[in-house]
């Protein structure tokens, strides 16, 4: 009897399908594979929470050299002496967006195959939007707040959606996973947007160059995040930035304290926003109870994740 080398269906689903995606490599899926199947320990030493970071650091440069040069380790020799999430930098993103459209994003309900789309998702290696089963959505406990001692709650707050990523992710972790549908999705992202957290749309090179997660982060959890506050080009802005009516603010604060990026602050009490960190988010906005701030759009910030104008124009 002969016994598969993967014997999981998910595994060798997400094998045929990167069978079919153009330019992903063995190194591509290698890397992918690692990363799904043992996520929290990927994350955990990307973070530096994890025991293992520090001696991972040399193993991560090594790794890096040969994903950039084509097999040349010397490469990653200065990334060694660097912290390990600037090493995947380029291959790992989250897009911010706004309740509105992660919302859309987990009740598309039909496939998408949308490609290179590098105006709106301006990352390197990974820029497309292919949803297979988009009605197939998991509930992951979040691996950044996992990794952390005292963390955020709750956990089951990242959604994994389409296929193959869905069911890999269940089959590997089924103790921290559960399926849910579209309408329990929009609930547990109204929720952590009440909580005053933000979506971030998640695209990986390793997982064939695509979207496939929506992560609700906070900055004291969040390892992008933290990246982001160090320099590390992880996170595209929304399109969007927020504006303040100096007029209706009453200058109670309430913005200040939720903006997880650090970009409003009281001056002459009233609000005041600093245009470089505000990445549209969106969260300051519900705060207020003045109505004195709103989201403007705003070209120098990019091109927003509308689905339904991408849709709109792929038809």
């Amino acid at each position: 009897m002969r016994i598969p080398l993967f014997p999981r269906t998910s595994t060798r689903a997400f094998i045929r399908e990167a069978r079919r995606t153009r330019g992903y490599s063995l190194v591509n899926w290698l890397h992918g594979y690692v990363y799904g199947r043992w996520t929290y320990l990927y994350i955990g030493i990307g973070t530096g929470e994890h025991p293992l970071s520090k001696a991972a650091k040399p193993v991560v440069g090594w790794v890096d050299g040969m994903l950039r040069r084509g097999g040349s380790a010397q490469a990653g020799d200065k990334a060694a002496h660097a912290p390990v999430s600037i090493e995947f930098a380029d291959t790992y993103h989250g897009k911010v967006v706004t309740l509105e459209t992660a919302t859309q994003l987990v009740n598309v309900g039909r496939n998408v195959d949308l490609g290179d789309l590098e105006q709106i998702i301006p990352y390197a290696l990974a820029r497309d939007i292919v949803l297979q089963n988009p009605d197939h959505i998991v509930a992951l406990d979040c691996p950044c707040r996992s990794s952390r001692p005292n963390p955020c709650l709750p956990l089951d707050v990242c959604l994994i959606v389409g296929e193959p990523f869905a069911s890999f992710v269940s089959e590997h972790h089924p103790e921290r996973t559960r399926w849910v549908s579209g309408g329990e999705a929009t609930r547990i992202l109204e929720e952590e947007h009440d909580r005053g957290h933000v979506h971030h749309a998640f695209f990986k090179d390793a997982m064939l160059g695509r979207f496939y997660a929506i992560c609700n982060c906070c900055e004291c959890c969040c390892g992008a995040m933290q990246a982001h506050f160090n320099g590390v080009p992880m996170l595209a802005s929304s399109g969007f930035v927020c504006q303040a009516d100096e007029e209706l603010c009453a200058g109670c604060g309430a913005c200040v304290d939720s903006c997880q990026f650090g970009a409003i602050d009281l001056y002459g009490g009233r609000s005041r926003v600093d245009w470089d960190a505000c990445m549209g988010c969106g969260v300051c906005v519900d705060k207020c109870s003045q109505g004195a701030l709103a989201l403007a759009r705003d070209e120098g910030k990019g091109v927003p994740l509308d689905m339904r104008a991408l849709l709109e124009a792929a038809a």
